[in-house]
């Protein structure tokens, strides 16, 4: 800090230019889809696997058998191998909404009956979330599961206004209750700071459009802080409850919650069909006629893939959604892959074919692309699902997210997420298909990534390339992947210097960062070299004239190493090496 100058004198100031530059945070990848509970269409931030399963759950069942969504076995294996955070938005077909809670009286003696005191609402939509039924002999209800909620109102305090809120479990009872979260002290006094809207949340989005733009809609004043409810409504208010000296001012008392529970209730939607309607695992493939995949068909993909081409308000740095496959869902597959090259900072990992499928029709499938935003895999992989247990086929979408978290993880995004160091798929019990060279040969030459089986390895991805058909940096994922860093960093620092003034300061302000950066990813072998320009040379007064900062960036990736060619030479006895 300055020292000010009052007489005659020399003052010393430092000025330290050391700080480093905090680079940006990021989710790790998106995964769209369908999932047992959770919102709709609404992309929610998870940070572990549990994290997920609170708020989108596991299993279900159809037909009599149980079943996991890619979505769930994607979600597991990423946070399994490094994952931090992950985007994900729930795909429903039809029309879904929340759970209500059943009526909650005021009163000690239930004075108020004509309507409920407040009204909750659940986060999570659908059928699923119906609790409504009377209570069993040990106050467990009937149709509650661990999917679904309870609500009970404890310490109704008439003196001061007050009551504990209780969310439960959906599937516990009197002896064992399952308490997910407890709001303690909440009023029903607009006016007063623990008001129970503002505690709890009531704010709800929907998805809306306006042309060819989509984003959510939000309505309610006051942010969510319930991982699982928000307030509907407050039927009966209780403004300045209490008067200056802390006494009860009005006839508000029978407002006041009594001691009660009840459930939640008149949720509608639900994704699970009967019969042939539902196609899970390896039958996802359309042999319905309706293009159906896991209880989906494909346009209700669309309106996500646009929600999410809104790189402003969400941020990952790749998306899949497996249960899509080029073949009989062309339009989305084509249409996500748009958007991410529209985006510029993030990639789609896509699968071309159904499960059952040769090398030569999938790279025949391949053939249409070129695109270096995105990446396909193949074949199809076995693993456990997690939550049922079972040995269950995937795409390979569903579990490379994993692959690219644990390159993430374990070095940096620039290095190859293949190989027998980050490649190789441990949750893997067996690929469709054990791919020969020549295999692999065909499926490289087409732009398509084999996954590999080896002897002392397992199963292993063995490949990097891009969909771009033409040869270049870029046809690689590992050198796309270090342009995205790259421009998101950048990017993010030219958004700082905007409405700035136009002078040297500025550029020099641009460089002060910029280059330290890049300097730190070529010592960590990103880069093989480097230059930035921003100077008099490309900002003319022209350029100035027309409001205008123009900086020019030129790199040199690190290539990976993927062909290996080693010569053994036999010489006679008596010959020396040199």
């Amino acid at each position: 800090m300055s020292e000010t100058i009052v007489s005659p004198g020399v003052v010393l100031n430092e000025n330290d230019q050391s700080f480093i530059t905090t680079q940006p945070i990021e989710a790790g990848a998106a995964i769209i889809g369908p999932t047992v509970k959770g919102p709709v269409e609404k992309p929610t931030i998870v940070t572990s696997y549990s994290d997920y399963v609170n708020k989108f759950g596991t299993t279900f069942t159809s037909g009599s058998q149980v079943y996991s969504y890619f979505t769930s076995i994607s979600a597991y294996n990423y946070f399994e191998n490094g994952g931090t955070t992950l985007l994900v938005t729930r795909v429903t077909s039809g029309s879904f909404t929340p759970a209500t809670s059943s009526f909650i009286s005021g009163g000690t003696a239930g004075a108020i009956s004509s309507g409920s005191i407040f009204t909750l609402e659940t986060i999570s939509e659908g059928e699923i979330m119906n609790s409504t039924s009377s209570e069993l002999s040990d106050g467990a209800l009937e149709s509650g599961s661990v999917d679904n909620l309870r609500w009970q109102i404890t310490a109704p305090n008439t003196s001061s206004g007050t009551f504990t809120l209780l969310i439960r479990r959906g599937d516990d009872d009197r002896i064992s209750p399952v308490v997910l979260e407890t709001w303690n002290n909440l009023s029903l006094d607009p006016l007063a700071s623990n008001y129970i809207e503002k505690i709890i949340g009531n704010q709800k989005e929907n998805l809306a459009t306006d042309g060819s733009d989509y984003y959510l809609e939000l309505t309610g004043s006051f942010p969510n802080n319930s991982r699982y409810v928000r307030v509907k409504s407050v039927n009966q208010k209780t403004p300045n409850y209490l008067d200056n000296a802390g006494d009860p001012a009005g006839n508000y008392a029978d407002f006041i919650p009594v001691a009660s529970s009840g459930s939640f209730g008149a949720a509608e939607g639900s994704n699970i069909p009967t019969g042939k309607a539902g196609r899970y695992y390896q039958n996802i493939n359309d042999d319905t006629g309706a293009g159906n995949t896991q209880g989906l068909i494909g346009s209700d993909y669309d309106d996500v893939i646009n929600l999410l081409s809104n790189k402003d308000e969400y941020i990952f740095k790749y998306i899949t959604s497996p249960g899509l496959y080029n073949a009989d869902y062309s339009s989305q597959i084509s249409s996500l892959i748009t958007k991410c090259r529209e985006r510029g900072d993030t990639m789609a990992i896509v699968d071309l074919k159904p499960y059952n499928s040769t090398p030569t029709l999938v790279v025949g499938e391949a053939a249409g692309f070129n695109n270096s935003y995105a990446a396909t895999y193949w074949p199809w992989l076995q693993t456990i699902d997690p939550n049922s247990g079972e040995q269950v086929w995937v795409p390979a979408s569903t579990m490379m997210p994993g692959v690219y978290a644990f390159t993430d993880s374990s070095t940096e995004p620039w290095f190859a997420p293949a190989g027998t160091n980050r490649g190789v798929l441990s949750t893997v019990i067996r690929a469709e298909r054990k791919l020969t060279q020549g295999n692999r040969d065909t499926l490289y030459e087409g732009n398509v990534n084999p996954i590999a089986t080896f002897p002392n390895n397992g199963v292993v991805v063995f490949g990097q390339k891009t969909l771009q058909k033409k040869r270049s940096a870029l046809d690689r994922v590992n050198v796309r992947r270090l342009l995205i860093e790259l421009k998101s960093f950048i990017g993010q620092v030219a958004d700082t210097l905007v409405f700035e003034q136009n002078t040297i300061a500025t550029r020099n302000e641009f460089l002060s960062q910029v280059n330290p950066y890049l300097s730190s990813v070529q010592q960590r072998e990103g880069l093989t070299d480097f230059r930035v320009i921003m100077d008099e040379s490309n900002n003319t007064p022209d350029v100035i004239d027309n409001n205008k900062l123009v900086g020019q960036v030129f790199i040199q990736p690190t290539r990976t190493v993927e062909f290996i060619q080693i010569d053994f030479t036999v010489t006679p006895t008596g010959a020396t090496f040199e």
